[in-house]
């Protein structure tokens, strides 16, 4: 079976999204004849048409428009094996495209990135910030390196490394009864009055888990979409909320009108991990476990 080449896959993507032939072939650093003939040869191979042409324009089809997709995600995969071949010497050089939830990275990636950009130059980060079920699916499609996610978490056959661990934090409106309190029992918390992420985020399990209550049953008609959202309520006073303790000293915390206690349980054991999740496959532990050294380093 001959195969298209990634040359020729390179030129019908360039055409599919500009839409024009001289563009497409200026981005391809060709003369307009040379991407014409490779389109033509791409879809003799093929025995179907890719584009429609005329005198004035140029027009994917439909079929042009779902291979030209599917090429991109080929021509990305070459890309990586190029990156990981040039890295296989250097440990932090190369491209890592990192995904990570909502409740992390405001509070994490500021305090990290500056120190990894000036300390490995050489090392590229793609960011992207997704619930946890999603980052796993596009983990596992090859479309993530890795992922930053807050445990206990199902990750069934990817491994992980975990690089930190944190207590919670309970927030409350600044005359609310608790806030005589130094610290907080979670067996002592009004749960009638817990406010709580929408469904889809980890911090919710996580906070539900932390006081012991079933993750079933909801605990309010009010859940936020964000933190900054349940911090506003609760300034408000409209009920409390769980904070981790990675957030407690940002400004969005600081400058809010609420006030913090820490929330204790009998055991004392960190309520939530954070660490880092990868395919098995992936080869680039040794980056990964530099980038989890910056990481725990950076909440300390």
């Amino acid at each position: 079976m001959v195969l298209p080449t990634l040359r020729q896959l390179q030129y019908l993507t360039a055409v599919v999204a500009l839409k024009h032939f001289g563009n497409a072939a200026e981005q391809c650093f060709v003369t307009q004849s040379t991407l014409s003939a490779g389109i033509q040869d791409l879809e003799n191979l093929l025995g179907v048409p890719l584009l429609e042409r005329t005198k004035r324009k140029v027009l994917p089809t439909a079929l042009g428009i779902e291979f030209a997709e599917r090429a991109q995600q080929i021509l990305s995969l070459s890309a990586d094996l190029v990156d990981l071949a040039h890295s296989e010497d250097q440990t932090a050089s190369g491209r890592i495209r990192i995904g990570v939830i909502p409740s992390i990275s405001p509070f994490l990636l500021p305090k990290a990135l500056a120190n990894i950009r000036s300390s490995h130059p050489k090392l590229e980060l793609v960011l992207i910030e997704d619930q946890s079920e999603r980052l796993l699916t596009q983990l596992r499609a090859g479309e993530l390196d890795v992922a930053i996610l807050a445990f206990p978490y199902k990750i069934d056959e990817l491994s992980h490394l975990i690089f930190a661990d944190e207590q919670f934090y309970l927030a409350l409106p600044k005359h609310h009864p608790l806030t005589t309190q130094k610290r907080i029992d979670v067996h002592h918390l009004p749960t009638d009055e817990l406010l709580l992420l929408s469904e889809g985020h980890c911090l919710r399990e996580h906070a539900l888990s932390a006081c012991q209550l079933p993750t079933t049953k909801q605990r309010t008609s009010l859940q936020g979409t964000s933190l900054y959202t349940l911090i506003e309520m609760v300034a408000s006073g409209i009920g409390i909320t769980l904070l981790p303790e990675m957030a407690i000293n940002s400004d969005m915390v600081r400058h809010a009108d609420i006030t913090l206690r820490p929330l204790i349980t009998t055991d004392n054991k960190p309520m939530r991990e954070l660490g880092l999740i990868w395919r098995p496959s992936y080869h680039r532990v040794n980056t990964l476990n530099l980038l989890a050294t910056h990481f725990s380093e950076a909440l300390k």
